[in-house]
């Protein structure tokens, strides 16, 4: 089962590296890692997806806690934040394969940012599943290259580190 955690942390030097050492000390995979600071600049908000069945999500979690710099530990996996991804797609855009470049691009309100006369650079806004769902339908047009933030979340209401 995929989990997003967001752990809140001091933001020194040195914290991300040992968050992610956690992960990796213990064999657990992170499948994708943002990190910025918050309203408060002593403060950053490190959103991590992982899969684990709930004992490793709740060993996760108290390896965490024990961390000095960690201040608090949110489990978003029951589906009570928000989650949104961008992604940045480059595609062959053909004369043949323009026009149907651009309805998936419409159908998803996405942007493109980019034309060559070989090519569309598109962004994608949105929750991974439309990312994944944008890219399913791109792919057979000739996907070129791909770059992914990874999910950044936030709690519903007030689900929140703060709430």
């Amino acid at each position: 089962m995929q989990h997003t955690i967001s752990v809140v942390v001091e933001n020194e030097f040195g914290v991300l590296a040992r968050v992610s050492g956690l992960f990796s000390g213990r064999g657990f995979n992170i499948d994708s890692l943002t990190v910025a600071p918050t309203s408060d600049e002593s403060l950053s908000r490190i959103t991590i997806v992982t899969r684990g069945d709930d004992a490793v999500l709740e060993q996760i979690t108290k390896q965490l806690n024990k961390l000095v710099d960690v201040i608090k530990v949110l489990d978003f996996s029951d589906g009570s934040a928000i989650e949104r991804e961008l992604a940045l797609i480059k595609v062959t855009a053909e004369d043949d394969s323009r026009a149907e470049v651009l309805r998936i691009v419409d159908i998803f309100r996405a942007k493109i940012i980019d034309v060559t006369p070989k090519s569309y650079t598109i962004e994608a806004t949105g929750a991974p599943a439309k990312i994944n769902a944008i890219l399913d339908l791109l792919r057979p047009l000739g996907l070129k290259e791909l770059v992914r933030t990874g999910a950044v979340a936030i709690g519903r209401g007030a689900k929140g580190w703060k709430g």
